[in-house]
């Protein structure tokens, strides 16, 4: 067994080492796993049913005619299918998860144990007003935190995750200025934002205007004001920036958008680096979501459920959209028309339902746990985190705004350190994951070449951080030293440890296979020969 210049133990993972190859694939226990159709044999079930009644076909012809197709497996086969799957992936529960821009926080099991209690986690959408008075309360004290952290008057809660605050947000802004008798129709993106505020814009109908960074990383408030007319609806920025910056001169383009009679919109993906520190509505942001599973630890990807209630400024605040929680008398009730007593102006109803109430009661369980120092002080953490991993990186990886000042959140280097090596940022990003790390976010933001963004947040120790650091270091003098020897099979190759090595994804994307086809009957004859010879 070798050593590295750390002193850790290495393994032999070079195309021309000496592999051990097994028959069933298994690498001790980390176990080989198939997909679950080829696991099923016809005639195995965990549990027996009775034969269903025949009824009269009432789907006017479009019922099945042959078999589902589904396989057929016993109970323990199942609960080993998946739990072997689930060893294979990697968690916020496993380790550090550097992904850059989406803030991938430990999620405290507090959070979990308060929103399965029954009086949240049993309630129906459609169960009548008065009995889930205890869930209007959390939503209404919820709404009023996220009013005062941020400063803003008003909230809507409704929307389900960040690009459907956006929509939110921008829906609004369109409705305040039809309101004015006005027709805008130009919003101002800078090149650094997150794909869906563009994408957001033109589903509403606006042009997409690209307003340009400076050599250090902010927008370009110059080309931002040669940009501004009475066609401009409002601008979107995110702040702090993609590329892990504070935007200082936020209030220069809050004025300059004001006083051409547009709005501020603000992405608020990245407010988990200034929250209990910045209120934005003292910027003069006039509305930005909230992705709750950033900055109040609800959890993050899967595909939902997600949060992303929007804050809204005075000017705005008229045309929330429906529906929304309000006080009255010793209780609360939802607005859900724009014909309701008590209701204002909004631009309509945004979704059937208020929210998710799981992720208000994870939110709010978070905030009552650390109170406003505490989450204070996660800010305060998660910008320390990032500028010590980029204080410890950038004298052996590059970093292209290290040496303007300290970064916020995020950590942001490029593949100028690779240059020559004939390593990319994709291979040093997939032999990360053979040191054990889920690799950090690349090639994004795009104004950066071979970017490379490291977001630990404040969740993470300093020996945490101090053992990532030594594997990206590692990697960064291996992969230097490697152009003088010839050797970037290290990096070319990899992940060689994982289960699966990596992949044409080329191919991947451009050809999925989204069927399970049964194998040929020769090649289950096959298999069938083998099981009966074990």
């Amino acid at each position: 067994m070798s050593m590295n210049n750390q002193g850790r133990p290495t393994h032999t993972v070079a195309t021309g080492g000496e592999q051990i190859v097994t028959y069933t694939g298994h690498r001790a226990l980390v176990q080989e796993e198939g997909l679950i159709f080829d696991r099923g044999r016809s005639g195995k079930w965990g549990v027996d049913l009775p034969e269903p009644k025949r009824r009269a076909d009432r789907l006017g012809g479009t019922a099945r005619k042959g078999e589902i197709g589904l396989p057929d497996l016993s109970e323990p086969e199942v609960v080993r299918h998946f739990v072997r799957l689930s060893q294979k992936n990697y968690s916020i529960d496993t380790g550090l998860f550097p992904l850059g821009s989406c803030t991938m926080k430990h999620n405290p099991r507090l959070n979990e144990k308060v929103a399965r209690f029954p009086g949240f986690g049993d309630i129906h959408p459609l169960q009548p007003q008065e009995t889930v008075q205890g869930a209007w309360a959390l939503i209404d004290r919820l709404a009023h935190w996220l009013k005062t952290l941020t400063g803003m008057p008003a909230v809507a809660m409704s929307p389900k995750a960040g690009a459907h605050g956006e929509l939110c947000g921008l829906m609004t802004i369109k409705a305040a200025i039809e309101a004015r008798g006005e027709t805008r129709t130009r919003i101002l993106v800078p090149e650094s934002a997150h794909g869906t505020n563009p994408a957001t814009a033109a589903l509403i109908g606006y042009t997409v205007d690209t307003v340009p960074a400076t050599d250090r990383g902010r927008v370009d408030l110059a080309a931002l004001k040669a940009k501004l007319g009475p066609d401009v609806a409002a601008v979107m920025v995110t702040n702090p920036n993609t590329c892990g910056l504070f935007e200082n001169e936020v209030r220069d383009i809050a004025d300059a958008v004001h006083a051409a009679g547009g709005y501020f919109y603000c992405d608020g993906a990245n407010y988990n680096a200034i929250v209990g520190r910045v209120r934005p509505g003292d910027l003069g942001i006039d509305a930005m979501h909230i992705n709750l599973h950033k900055t109040f630890s609800t959890p993050h990807g899967g595909g939902g459920p997600g949060a992303g209630p929007v804050v809204f400024s005075e000017a705005l605040a008229p045309f929330v959209p429906l529906p929304y929680v309000v006080a009255e008398g010793d209780g609360f009730r939802a607005i859900e028309h724009a014909d309701e007593p008590g209701a204002q102006t909004p631009f309509g109803r945004l979704t059937a339902f208020h929210g998710q109430m799981g992720m208000f009661t994870r939110a709010m369980s978070y905030m009552m746990s650390h109170g406003s120092d505490g989450l204070r002080q996660v800010a305060e953490d998660a910008v320390l985190n990032a500028n010590y991993v980029l204080g410890q990186l950038k004298d052996v990886m590059s970093a292209p705004y290290g040496e303007t000042g300290p970064c916020m959140h995020e950590a942001l280097f490029d593949d100028a350190f690779l240059k020559g090596t004939g390593v990319t940022t994709l291979d040093f990003a997939k032999a990360l994951i053979d040191e054990g790390y889920h690799p950090m976010t690349v090639y994004f933001p795009l104004v950066v070449h071979g970017a490379m963004l490291v977001e630990p947040t404040e969740t993470e120790s300093k020996e945490t951080l101090d053992r990532f650091i030594m594997a990206m270091r590692s990697l960064a003098l291996e992969a230097k030293a490697g152009n003088k020897d010839g050797k970037t099979d290290r990096f070319s190759g990899a992940p060689y440890l994982s289960p699966r090595s990596r992949l044409d994804e080329t191919a991947a994307a451009r050809k999925p296979v989204l069927k399970w086809t049964p194998p040929a009957p020769a090649q289950a004859a096959e298999e069938r020969n083998w099981s009966a010879m074990i």
